[in-house]
């Protein structure tokens, strides 16, 4: 998916790791809140196009499954964040796969009477 998205606009990859698409403005009490489309600049709006366009990659590539968990994310960040938990977990959760993968092999060892073959 990587490369496919690269060669498409290597701009767009940063877009799905990084989500480069804060369009932020003050409101009358001085917080940063999302601009609506009326208030964007040119930038702005071409920050959201390579988002469509990244997760237009992205959706494209994807069975039904993994569709219906994608459904409620606006950022191809969020989708991208969402398919990698589902598919490899938390950081936790790798780290823990990982210790019982290393345990598993310093336990590995010959049965008594038993050959290679």
């Amino acid at each position: 998916m990587r490369d496919h998205i690269i060669g498409d606009d290597y701009e767009l990859w940063d877009i799905v790791t990084d989500s480069p698409l804060t369009t932020l403005k003050k409101n009358t009490k001085g917080v940063d809140v999302l601009k609506i489309r009326v208030y964007c600049t040119a930038k702005d709006l071409k920050k959201w196009e390579k988002n469509a366009k990244a997760k237009k990659w992205l959706v494209c590539g994807l069975g039904p499954d993994e569709h219906n968990r994608i459904q409620s994310c606006a950022t191809t960040k969020q989708i991208w964040d969402t398919l990698q938990v589902a598919h490899e977990g938390t950081p936790q959760v790798k780290r823990s796969k990982g210790t019982l993968l290393y345990s598993q092999y310093k336990n590995f060892a010959m049965k008594e009477g038993e050959t290679i073959q």
